[in-house]
């Protein structure tokens, strides 16, 4: 059975590494067109295509996927099944038609919950204690496909978006495999998605998110802390320098106005919430600073209760 794969992240890297592992026949690779960065504005691989060019998988990356030569190029691959992985460009229908199986996406939720760009850091914000991914038809609307399998997963309370990113992504491509058995044998099922107001959208993540607002309970802000790593990251201003706040936990009663230090030392940075706990604040970067340890910063910036 002929793939072809589309996909940009690391995200992507992931899933496709499974599906060379598991010997499946790839015969390309779709991915974003090479980008500039840094100050050189040097041509930067995606790592899609750094991990395809490994394998000497071929590489596709056009600027649209509505060109009909583009889409002339991708039949002449002759796809029995098109896998598409974080791959960052809207689809067109003619390309949707051209698999002689099907077009499956891998996304990052238990749709139809948190269709969108951030499913990942969603589940997280929202205090959710379980995700996975699911295999999904692809069509015109946005992860509006019958879904063809879904895979569960527990977070754990301490768990970071960056480090659920991985897992979902190893996941994602045993899920992707299976699939494509599915749709080998014949054997793959469709169950429509329904989509109700009991269902969260998972919306793109923006700065102003970033700001914790101390009237919140702690563990609201320990989600906020978590969801929005590594970008744009939870903030906080102290002293007139503005803090990232990269690991957080719910510490004891504070009895204080939220907002206000309780504590500064080796244990953190205690500050009182709007539910009458405390949130220790244990990992930090400070405002043209590197990023480290609370009691690290501590040593050079004592904080004055």
């Amino acid at each position: 059975m002929r793939v072809v794969f589309m996909g940009t992240p690391a995200f992507a890297v992931s899933v496709l590494r499974r599906l060379v592992e598991d010997r499946w026949d790839v015969a390309a690779v779709y991915t974003q067109p090479d980008k500039p960065k840094n100050r050189g504005m040097k041509l930067v691989p995606t790592p899609v295509k750094e991990y395809a060019a490994e394998k000497s998988i071929p590489v596709y990356q056009p600027e649209s996927c509505r060109d009909e030569a583009v889409l002339e190029e991708l039949r002449a691959l002759e796809p029995d099944v098109i896998v598409v992985a974080a791959y960052g460009k809207l689809l067109p229908q003619a390309l949707l038609d051209i698999p002689r199986k099907a077009i499956i996406n891998v996304h990052s939720s238990l749709l139809p919950q948190y269709r969108g760009a951030a499913p990942i850091n969603w589940a997280i914000l929202n205090g959710d204690t379980e995700t996975g991914v699911t295999i999904q038809y692809m069509v015109s609307e946005l992860d509006a496909g019958d879904i063809l399998l879904a895979k569960k997963t527990a977070i754990d309370p301490q768990e970071d978006a960056g480090q659920l990113y991985e897992r979902l992504a190893e996941l994602g491509g045993e899920a992707a495999s299976e699939a494509l058995a599915l749709l080998d044998r014949g054997e793959a099922p469709r169950t429509a998605q329904v989509y109700g107001p009991q269902y969260q959208y998972a919306s793109m993540l923006s700065r102003e998110m970033s700001p914790l607002d101390w009237s919140k309970p702690a563990g609201a802000l320990v989600n906020q802390v978590r969801g929005l790593i590594p970008w744009p990251c939870a903030t906080t201003d102290v002293a007139g320098k503005r803090w990232k706040v990269f690991r957080a936990h719910v510490g004891g009663p504070s009895g204080k106005a939220p907002g206000m230090i309780l504590s500064a030392d080796k244990n953190g940075i205690a500050v009182a919430c709007g539910d009458g706990k405390s949130l220790v604040i244990t990992e930090l970067q400070a405002e043209g600073g590197k990023r480290m340890a609370a009691a690290d910063y501590l040593r050079g910036h004592p904080i004055q209760l």
